[in-house]
């Protein structure tokens, strides 16, 4: 911009001087070399000013790329946030609701449930108050419920967050979680959501033994 400025200066006090001196004064070889030079240093500017629109839609396309690259990877970070359970999660699912089970419901009902609703496609899970991941585990102590060493008391609630019409479907197919619950002489009740909230939050513990794969640049 400084060059621009100093160029279009240049040309000005030209022209001025040139209109001072009057041009009828001058010889026609003088006339062609001060054309000639006003047409020079139009060009220059001319350049000056291309090479700085250039500059500038480079820098606003490092800043959009920039952009991009932060909400990409806000991005990914809430979807590891949501599948190792430190973030909530919202949206559409169901809520199933598994009651009177004759002398407890027994641990393997309550897994079965959880690998149908990952089987149907459910993104985030809960049981009563406590977060579904990868390594959570279901078992039983003195006829109760646990869930990653947490008490569960009935009556067991599962919220999950998909597609809801799929994850509805799943409950009901021949044999599978509603069968399994009424032959126990127990009930379920499954509700269709537009919007379902799992917010229960893990603490990320950092593992003992496995550790990433450095990645080699191309």
């Amino acid at each position: 911009m400084v060059l621009a400025a100093a160029l279009g200066f240049a040309i000005v006090a030209q022209v001025r001087q040139t209109s001072i001196q009057g041009l009828e004064n001058l010889r026609e070889d003088e006339l062609v070399r001060i054309f000639a030079g006003v047409d020079q240093d139009g060009d220059r500017l001319a350049d000056e000013i291309r090479g700085l629109e250039n500059s500038l839609e480079l820098l606003q396309s490092q800043s959009t790329n920039g952009e991009e690259a932060q909400r990409a990877a806000r991005a990914r970070l809430d979807a590891l946030g949501i599948l190792a359970g430190t973030a909530p999660a919202k949206g559409p699912g169901i809520v199933l609701t598994i009651t009177g089970v004759d002398g407890g419901v027994a641990a393997p009902i309550i897994l079965d449930t959880v690998q149908e609703l990952r089987a149907a496609g459910a993104e985030a899970i809960q049981i009563g108050d406590e977060r579904v991941v990868a390594n959570t585990w279901i078992s039983e102590r003195d006829g109760e419920l646990v869930v990653s060493g947490e008490v569960v008391s009935p009556p067991y609630t599962i919220r999950a967050i998909g597609d809801a019409n799929t994850l509805a479907g799943a409950m009901e197919i021949p044999g599978g979680v509603t069968a399994t619950v009424r032959r126990a002489e127990g009930k379920t009740q499954t509700e269709i959501r537009d919007e379902v909230a799992v917010d229960a939050l893990l603490t990320l513990v950092p593992p003992q033994y496995a550790r990433p794969v450095p990645t080699t640049t191309p």
